[in-house]
Order: structure tokens, then sequence, then C-alpha cells
């Protein structure tokens, strides 16, 4: 079976055109411990991606599943090096699943979820891992109610493309520096979502959503994370993914719940009485994942120490945990929680909190900018 239409492959050589390997080392790669083991045959592989996985030995029948998808330049052994899924899965008891992408598909190792032919239902990249995921529920008798999906950069995007094809089969998804399903349908659009989103509507960018299945609810609750400087994928995408999403959920986008303290901002949307939507901004931070250092987990490219575990809150936000922020703790009760009554409120209520020191762009250039976030995405040479 072709990897790609003939409209795909066009791009493909459109985006082999402007993008290239570096080198051979990937941003990330582990250079300790290798936790990850490959399971080469998982049934159909449309995308021609690599799976591989972690389960702890005592893994209970009926426990949960996390896949985790990397950004740009990295691989799996490197982003669970850093970002510690699988030493958490070993203290909570759950499996952890990494697609990996291949530089046959693309240069840079990004997902490709703005190629149609690779993050629509049943095709391409995003129905390599649907088949993943039902080797790992039938291996390890996966407790299908709980399977949950993150990713940074490219992989928050297909991420976001995974929820909205398959949302029967995750309860929950976590989306770090990521973008909206629907946000980008060719190489030119995933340039101008990254830097320039436009604005859309709520109900518009929940129909994106709505088209990729014909499942018609429950929906997976939702984890955003973005920071505040971040000029790679800018922070209007996250707006766009909390519009997008508490309108799937049909909550009201004004009502929302927040707390802040130590550089950090979260945002509360809650329906039927559980939260359903919640958003992180951080302070000062750019492109990538917030870590702790703390707990062990390594800053790297793109891998962030700013004190903050967002693997262990995110775990915590899915219910996979109880105690997944112990180290946090301290800041926590300094947070103030504010219902935010809507007479209070001005502006987009979706909109990123404003970081109390607002960044403007190096000496103005706009497009050096722009230029210098498509090469960390892997979208230029």
């Amino acid at each position: 079976m072709a990897k790609l239409d003939l409209d795909g492959r066009r791009e493909r050589n459109r985006w082999e055109a402007w993008a290239a390997p570096k080198s051979k080392r990937t941003a990330g790669s582990a250079t300790g411990e290798r936790r990850l083991r490959e399971i080469e045959q998982f049934g159909p592989n449309p995308g021609s991606l690599r799976m591989l996985a972690y389960a702890p030995r005592d893994l209970a029948p009926g426990a949960p599943l996390v896949v985790v998808l990397h950004g740009c330049t990295q691989d799996a052994h490197g982003y669970d090096s850093h970002a510690g899924w699988t030493r958490l899965a070993d203290r909570e008891g759950f499996a952890v699943l990494y697609p990996e992408q291949q530089r046959g598909n693309n240069p840079q190792r990004c997902f490709n979820w703005f190629l149609a032919a690779d993050a629509a239902r049943g095709l391409g990249e995003t129905r390599s891992i649907r088949e993943m995921i039902a080797l790992m529920v039938d291996r390890h008798k996966i407790d299908e109610a709980r399977i949950f999906v993150t990713g940074l950069s490219a992989g928050g995007a297909m991420a976001s493309a995974l929820l909205a094809d398959y949302p029967e089969v995750f309860a929950g998804g976590a989306v770090i520096a990521g973008l909206p399903c629907g946000a980008a349908r060719s190489i030119p659009e995933a340039f101008e979502a990254m830097s320039r989103p436009g604005d859309r509507s709520a109900q518009e960018l929940g129909d994106m959503v709505r088209a990729g299945s014909p499942h018609q609810g429950p929906w997976p609750r939702i984890s955003i994370w973005h920071g505040a400087a971040d000029s790679t994928v800018v922070p209007k995408n996250a707006e766009h993914l909390v519009k997008q999403w508490v309108d799937v959920h049909g909550a009201a986008l004004e009502e929302f719940h927040e707390e802040s303290g130590a550089g950090r901002r979260r945002r509360v949307w809650r329906q039927g009485g559980r939260d359903v939507v919640e958003l992180h901004v951080i302070d000062g931070m750019g492109h990538g994942v917030p870590l702790d250092g703390r707990l062990g987990e390594r800053k790297g490219p793109f891998m962030l120490d700013v004190g903050v575990s967002s693997t262990r809150h995110i775990a915590r936000f899915w219910g996979l945990s109880e105690a997944a922020a112990e180290p946090d703790r301290q800041a926590e009760r300094a947070d103030v929680e504010r219902p935010r009554p809507a007479a209070q409120r001005a502006g987009d209520a979706s909109a990123p909190p404003k970081a109390e020191r607002p960044r403007r762009f190096p000496g103005g250039d706009v497009g050096g900018t722009i230029e210098r976030a498509l090469r960390a995405a892997g979208l230029m040479r």
C-alpha cells in the first residue's frame, strides 16, 4: 500500500527540498539507560513508524496506557530519558508506548501532522499509532477506558490529530507547545499556523474535531501547556486549542477558574462536575517541555528545566497519580484559586494569561524570528 497519494508525494517532495537532517545525531538522544524495547511487528503500518514500548515487570491487568510522541529532531529513547514517563510508569503502574518517526518519512523526524494522508482517521501515521495501541491493549490487558496521549510540538500536533481521529480510544490528551487539530493541511499552511495563526471561532475549531470521526461523545479531557515566550509555535495556538476543546465539551468559554504562582498560570474549564480542559502557561519559557530537575528530569534540546514537571502534572490531571508533583507542593500552596465571574473578565477568556514581563522579538526582527522558528521545527533548512 502506498504511503501517500499523489498530492501527498508532491508535498513530501517539497518538504525534502526545504528540510534536511542537520546531523546524524538527534537532539536529546539518550546517552544513559535505554528503557524502551522495539516491537517490529504490530500490524498494518501505513505510516512506516517504529514502535517502542515499556511495561513494568509487575504490571497488573487493567493498567492504563500512555502514548508519548516526541518532537522534531528527537527520538523516543532521548525523549523518555529527559521527561521520565517510564520512571513514572514504574511508580504508578502503567504502560508506555513511544511511536517513533523515521528519517525516510521526514528528514527532521517530525510527525507529519500537516498532511491529510498521515493525519486522517484510518490513514498513514495515525493509523499506524492506532495499530500499536491495539497491540499494547491485547498484550498487556490494558484498560481500554484509560488510554492517554501526549506530545511535544509536532508530536503535540499529531496528538491533536489522534484525539480527533480516534476520540473513542482516548480518555485524555496533553498537547505541549503544539497546535490544534486542523491547523494545517500542507507545508505552507503549517508555516502560517506555527507563526501567524489566524482568528477562528470556537465553533469552527470544534467542528474540526467533530469532523474527524463519527464519534459523538464522551470526549477526552485535555491538558494544554505552552511557554509564554515560545516563538517557534506561538502561544496563540494554545488559545485555539482551548477554544477547540471547550467547544467540543460544550463548556462555557467564559467560565473558568484560574490559579497562579511560581511563574505558572493555570486555567481550568469544567463540564458535568469535572475538569475537562486545562491550560498551563509558563512565564518566560520558550519552546519545549516544562521539566523539574528535582525529580530527576533532565534538561536538553527542547527539554526545559523550569522547576515544573509537566509529566507529573499531566499524570495527575488524567487521574494516574494522586501524588504526581510532590516537589511542587510548596509552591502550589501559595497559589490562589480565583473563580472568575464573567462581569470581571475582559477580552478573550481562552487567551493564555499574559506574562508579567512580556517579551518582544529580539530587535523587532519578525522575519528572522519566523525563519528561526521554522528551522527549529524542521520545516526549513
